[in-house]
């Protein structure tokens, strides 16, 4: 994807998830602006900033099936009501919500995490080990995820973070009036392009994503990426260019069954 965009002046991406593309950047960080639009990314952003250490605490947990359920139940009904202050107060964050959402991340498979959805198994391949898959937990608090979040923090400083709908940080004050505009979509899945297990109930919105796409594709300030299922039978210009890709296989290879195809 990076290879695409190239080293640009400015970069968007109005699903942030997890970053993972954003941390995976080849070249210096330059002006990048994601959007959260239930704030626990505004809130881990500040909490890792001003308090590394719990933070880490509440993120340094194995992986266990009930305190996953738990947790998403708990930061579904709770913690996105604990971190409401975000927008009153500026110093206001939430180490515990962090936490607890980061290793979230990390132990969830598909879409949903912290949204209300079915219930699922956690990630059990060889990479699902919570937070914990990035650097060990060596005891004594966790030092190594400590001195991980502060690099973290480091690298997220100059990222600006918004906290709404996905049309906000797309305007031309967000994107071509800063340079070439690397723009990132990877909209939640309808259920149309994958089995509900992993469909977001957010219907409507990867088909406007989408049109927004082609509208804006022949833009010579953007460089448009738009993530799918090539099953979906959705379809572009002839112009864009498809990378298709595929995944080594998850819980839909270790049956017969129609995850297999």
């Amino acid at each position: 994807m990076w290879q695409a965009f190239g080293d640009v002046p400015n970069y968007v991406e109005p699903f942030a998830g997890s970053l993972a593309v954003l941390l995976g950047r080849p070249h210096p960080a330059r002006t990048e602006t994601v959007n959260d639009a239930d704030h626990f990314l505004c809130n881990f952003w500040r909490a890792i900033q001003a308090d590394p250490v719990t933070t880490a605490h509440y993120a340094s947990h194995p992986v266990n099936e009930a305190d996953l359920l738990a947790r998403h139940k708990w930061l579904i009904e709770t913690g996105a009501f604990r971190i409401a202050k975000l927008r009153e107060c500026a110093d206001f964050y939430d180490a515990k919500v962090a936490g607890w959402w980061v290793w979230g991340i990390c132990a969830w498979i598909g879409q949903g995490w912290c949204q209300k959805t079915a219930n699922k198994l956690p990630h059990l391949g060889d990479a699902g080990k919570g937070i914990n898959r990035k650097l060990p937990h060596l005891g004594d608090a966790g030092k190594e995820i400590e001195t991980y979040f502060l690099a973290l923090a480091e690298r997220l400083r100059r990222v600006r973070v918004a906290c709404g709908d996905w049309t906000r940080v797309l305007g031309e004050s967000v994107t071509v009036k800063h340079g070439i505009t690397g723009v990132l979509l990877d909209p939640p899945y309808s259920s149309s392009e994958h089995d509900v297990q992993y469909a977001m109930k957010a219907d409507g919105v990867a088909e406007a994503v989408r049109q927004w796409a082609v509208e804006n594709g022949d833009n010579p300030l953007l460089r448009i990426a738009y993530c799918g299922y090539a099953e979906s039978g959705v379809e572009f210009p002839p112009s864009w260019e498809c990378l298709a890709w595929k995944a080594c296989g998850g819980y839909g290879s270790q049956g017969d069954a129609r995850g297999r195809v």
